[in-house]
């Protein structure tokens, strides 16, 4: 039997449209009680859809709960109450987590406090550290300093412009792939758009030659190192010193053997074949020279590019197919993206300078990374005692802006749990402070990747977008699910839909 699909359009298809989001499937109802506004018919937009995310407890569960859920899923431990607030303060065994959930408190901490509050939580780097060793994710203190002033520079906003011309290529062929399987062709839409990001930034990082030769091995190994990787740090949560070791699995050390293999033998054919000309991040990471007029170990080098391709590939895959899943759900939405890529691009190929001409093709992308920001809990350790707000965060303690959070905060966002694409259309560009949203974090350590990610979203969809629609299989039941980032499940089934322009 299908499970409840949401509210469309202001028709009900679950059993209780006002429960909306906060219950069991797809914003329908479940025999649990939660607590939940009614959605306001009175949107913005010319439809309404409120998507899927988990069941949100009606009270804070008891930690021994509260780990078990955060195992399977980070989303599930926030009480409906923690929406609305804008601190918390949460006790898990014997660490002190304190949330910020109000743009003013997000900016005391990570930017103001930004000295203090710049490591990585113990689970986060502890997580990536056999894949990225001191890569720039991950490192904080003078090694985050020296290697962002080298890596910065390389995957800049102003070489985006550089790179994208291996973006069109490769999405282009990415369409004509799906032209050529034909109408009502199924896709793991996941999958599709996990190759596809993975073809672009592997393309971008190594040339458009290794790209395609090692770009399915590459996510192979990066995705089966996340599905073993553990979700929770208990020698933190313990209170135990940070350096005592953490239990490496044979299938982890196997993925990470398998991925520095790999970027060892781009980096050498790479070295062989240089070619002039053609702009790649690899070249640049050979290139540069730290402030001492130093070049990059050849271990800095792949931890860089296991980095980049890691922020690059699975945040951006995750992304669009949950872009594809929301407009399969919002027919209006479906029907103003079509006009506005028919009207701007009238068919042809999208150039640079189009990306600033398809306001509501962002749009889609914005809200889409407001509702399931990629990395939806941003956790830094306490390096000193401190206070945020004026509560006292004491050194090892843990401060989270957690964009899941603070992106549905009904205090901050009208509607905070529909799809609403218009929300970022026009001088309002949300209505937020740019600390009330944090798709990509927030301050020094902001993803230095900002600009690629978003035109590549952007530039993804309005060329698919084109050409396709996606329609759900029926009986899917897609749930977010949060691991070291934000999927919708393991698969997206959908069948491509061709379409013509509109006349």
């Amino acid at each position: 039997m299908q499970r409840p699909t949401g509210t469309i359009d202001g028709e009900r298809t679950g059993d209780n449209p006002a429960a909306g989001c906060p219950v069991a499937g797809h914003g329908g109802t479940s025999s649990a009680t939660a607590e939940a506004p009614a959605p306001d018919v009175g949107a913005k937009a010319p439809g309404i859809y409120v998507p899927p995310c988990p069941m949100r407890p009606t009270a804070p569960p008891p930690v021994w709960k509260l780990i078990g859920l955060a195992r399977r899923n980070f989303l599930s431990v926030w009480p409906s109450s923690a929406f609305a607030k804008p601190w918390l303060r949460v006790a898990v065994l014997r660490k002190q987590i304190f949330v910020c959930n109000s743009p003013d408190l997000v900016q005391e901490a990570f930017v103001r406090k930004h000295d203090t509050f710049e490591r990585k939580s113990a689970q986060m780097r502890h997580a990536l550290e056999p894949l990225l060793g001191d890569g720039l994710f991950i490192s904080d203190g003078e090694t985050w300093r020296r290697r962002r002033q080298i890596v910065g520079p390389i995957i800049h906003a102003s070489k985006v412009r550089d790179f994208f011309p291996v973006m069109a290529e490769t999405i282009a062929e990415r369409r004509a792939a799906w032209e050529a399987a034909g109408a009502d062709a199924p896709v793991d839409m996941l999958q599709e758009m996990a190759h596809l990001t993975a073809e672009i930034i592997c393309r971008t990082i190594f040339g458009r030659q290794l790209g395609r030769d090692y770009a399915a091995e590459v996510v192979e190994s990066f995705t089966d190192y996340q599905r073993h990787i553990d979700q929770i740090d208990l020698i933190s949560l313990l209170g135990l010193p940070d350096w005592l070791p953490r239990r490496r699995g044979r299938a982890i050390r196997q993925a990470v053997a398998r991925i520095d293999r790999v970027l060892d033998e781009i980096i050498t054919s790479y070295e062989a074949r240089r070619r002039d000309g053609e702009t790649s991040v690899i070249g640049g990471l050979l290139d540069a020279r730290d402030e001492d007029g130093k070049p990059l170990s050849r271990e800095a080098i792949r931890n860089e590019a296991a980095v980049i391709f890691m922020a690059g590939h699975e945040t951006t895959a995750n992304t669009l197919s949950w872009a594809w899943f929301l407009l399969s759900q919002a027919p209006w939405a479906r029907a103003a993206l079509k006009t506005e890529l028919d009207t701007v691009l009238a068919g042809r190929m999208p150039t640079y300078d189009d990306v600033a001409r398809l306001p509501y093709t962002r749009a889609v992308i914005e809200e889409t990374l407001r509702l399931y920001p990629p990395v939806p809990i941003l956790a830094r350790e306490a390096l000193a005692d401190e206070t945020v707000g004026g509560v006292a965060t004491p050194k090892g303690s843990l401060v989270m802006v957690v964009p899941w959070l603070l992106h549905r905060n009904p205090e901050l966002w009208p509607r905070a749990d529909h799809f609403e694409p218009e929300r970022f259309l026009g001088a309002t560009r949300g209505g937020q402070s740019k600390f009330g949203y944090v798709p990509f974090a927030i301050g020094p350590r902001i993803c230095a990747g900002l600009a690629f990610g978003l035109t590549e979203s952007i530039l993804s969809l309005a060329i698919l977008a084109q050409g396709f629609e996606a329609e759900l299989e029926p009986g899917t039941d897609v749930q977010p699910v949060c691991r070291l980032t934000l999927r919708p499940g393991e698969t997206l089934p959908m069948r491509l839909q061709p379409r013509a322009p509109s006349a």
